[in-house]
């Protein structure tokens, strides 16, 4: 690199740490065009476009960044993550699927890359294509339980529930001590999908691994909610409140908002007030007094801010 070269850059430098980011710009631009194979500069370039606010201009110099990374035999990668990032940012999944599908082209057996394609189609609504890409993984690493765990997320949003459900049970069956672990993650799915029905069974199978986790108590009793069995969903969460007292009155206020999602405003009032019993913070007397609310008792709704007001808990 030459003194007049060097100077340039520094001077382009100091002008990024003044933000006077035209100035850099336009001084790195003429270097660009002046040594076209110097990558530092076109780097910077990037750089100084994108704290500018320009990200068309930003993707242009990374893009002509990943053109030599494509070009060379090992694959850094660095531009290749750079604009990933971008695009995820901007929500511009087309362009996040061609450049992963470019890049998974150019390295077939790179698994971080096969898994980043596998996600950009997810992100972009083409399930069917991310299982297919998922189910490669499997297949390049089949002893790894959470490639079955991804290509069992690609499976449900694909709309092929037992499918998915199957990768979770090969997941456990690889890695058996976190067993109930993958269990959960396809009982929150269902859950996500409103079916509380499947969610209960599954649950039910994690609380049989493992019996002392109270998340899997209040998930449980979560779907009881949904499915209207609100004295099992009370017992359920009991159960959470028995394995770890000290959390009670949080395991009881997210009862009472799970009810109050559900409409059950008299029960989340119980469950809301069984908090307060165990922990009186201001933010339980406020949830009560929107459940009162929410039954037409404004009065005793009022009582009840007044008497958070006076409190200093959170």
């Amino acid at each position: 690199m030459t003194k007049e070269k060097t100077s340039k850059i520094d001077h382009a430098e100091n002008l990024l740490k003044q933000n006077n980011y035209a100035g850099a710009i336009s001084l790195l631009e003429e270097l660009s065009r002046e040594f076209p194979e110097e990558e530092s500069v076109l780097l910077m370039l990037s750089w100084a476009y994108y704290d500018s606010g320009n990200i068309q201009q930003t993707v242009r110099c990374l893009n002509a960044l990943l053109e030599r990374e494509f070009s060379r035999k090992v694959f850094t990668g660095f531009a290749f993550d750079e604009l990933v990032r971008i695009y995820k940012q901007q929500k511009d999944f087309s362009r996040l699927v061609e450049i992963c599908e470019r890049a998974v082209a150019v390295q077939p057996d790179d698994i971080g890359l096969l898994n980043e394609l596998g996600n950009a189609y997810l992100q972009s609504g083409r399930a069917g294509k991310a299982c297919a890409a998922y189910e490669q993984l499997v297949k390049m690493e089949n002893d790894n339980p959470v490639f079955y765990c991804l290509w069992g997320d690609a499976l449900f949003a694909a709309g092929l529930k037992k499918e998915s459900e199957a990768m979770y049970l090969k997941a456990g069956a690889i890695d058996p001590d976190q067993r109930d672990h993958y269990y959960f993650k396809i009982a929150v799915l269902f859950q996500k999908a409103g079916n509380h029905q499947d969610a209960e069974r599954v649950l039910t199978q994690c609380i049989a691994v493992n019996a002392s986790n109270p998340l899997y108590y209040c998930s449980l009793g979560d779907s009881l909610v949904g499915m209207g069995k609100i004295q099992k969903a009370r017992e359920a969460y009991e159960q959470a409140a028995q394995h770890d007292a000290v959390r009670a009155a949080a395991y009881y206020n997210r009862l009472g908002h799970s009810l109050m999602n559900a409409g059950n405003f008299a029960e989340a009032a119980t469950a809301f007030q069984t908090a307060i019993n165990h922990e009186p913070l201001r933010t339980y007397y406020i949830n009560l007094s929107s459940a009162y609310e929410k039954m037409g008792l404004a009065d005793r709704a009022e009582t009840l801010i007044r008497e958070a007001d006076k409190m200093t808990g959170a």
